[in-house]
């Protein structure tokens, strides 16, 4: 129940899903969360929860592919908190299903725009934050397609494969001074995005069926199976862990 005390983290995409469920596992934890999302009125709700549950929580409304709004949110959140130690840098969209060629220039740069840029922009903003604290950690959300192909979501895999890479970058980059960088690759997670992608595809059940057969365990993972390896990563169990990849897909990427 201690792991995280004393500890701030911010949770971007913190409103719903892995985010969601990591807001509830770090605060659990004694993690004070700064939540951000563009969905207010879910981000609310949460923040809300926490304070009912005892934690310390508080909600900003933010869209990551806006470096100004970054940069003014990530301000208020070390001037609210006193301090920042970790980074969840989890918001992320789906983006189109279509091949390659015939994904529009709008289609894809809307998709990086959050993924890769939102991850770029919030580590950029980030980082002062735990210098001036001494060190800390910065968790990327990646996806097992950012370690094997699929034949899908172009734009996402790519988005995912440079959030892998990005995170060994910046690992290097910051390990002087002593803040700590990895990616977690998730396989098929039950989330709203998810949900929404089976949904996409036709029948949800029959989708859903599909995607648990992916798995050596037989069955998609939930959101607090990523919320969990979140947690490790944001505390001091993981001093000795930077420029690393932790999987967590139900045996996905081992076949």
């Amino acid at each position: 129940m201690n792991r995280l005390t004393g500890k701030v983290a911010i949770v971007t995409g913190g409103a719903v899903g892995i985010g969601r469920a990591a807001c509830l596992r770090l605060a659990q934890e004694g993690a004070a969360v700064a939540i951000a999302d563009v969905r207010e009125d879910d981000g609310r709700a949460l923040a809300a929860e926490l304070h009912v549950r005892g934690g310390t929580a508080t909600f900003w409304p933010l869209d990551v592919s806006r470096e100004a709004d970054v940069a003014r949110v990530f301000g208020e959140m070390a001037e609210r908190f006193g301090h920042v130690d970790v980074l969840v840098n989890n918001a992320g969209i789906s983006g189109v299903n279509k091949p390659t060629h015939e994904v529009t220039e709008a289609e894809w740069d809307a998709l990086m725009a959050v993924n890769v840029k939102g991850v770029f922009f919030c580590t950029k903003h980030a980082v002062p934050l735990l210098q001036r604290a001494g060190g800390g950690s910065i968790i990327n959300l990646s996806s097992i397609y950012g370690l094997v192909g699929g034949a899908d979501v172009p734009a996402y895999h790519a988005s995912k494969g440079a959030v892998r890479l990005m995170s060994k970058t910046d690992a290097l980059l910051y390990a002087r001074d002593r803040i700590r960088v990895n990616s977690i690759h998730p396989g098929y997670i039950w989330t709203p995005m998810v949900e929404a992608f089976a949904q996409s595809l036709g029948n949800v059940a029959e989708v859903r069926a599909a995607m648990d057969a992916k798995h050596p365990l037989g069955h998609v993972g939930d959101a607090d199976d990523i919320a969990w390896g979140i947690v490790y990563l944001a505390s001091d169990e993981a001093k000795f862990v930077t420029g690393s990849e932790l999987v967590i897909d139900g045996g996905y990427t081992a076949q």
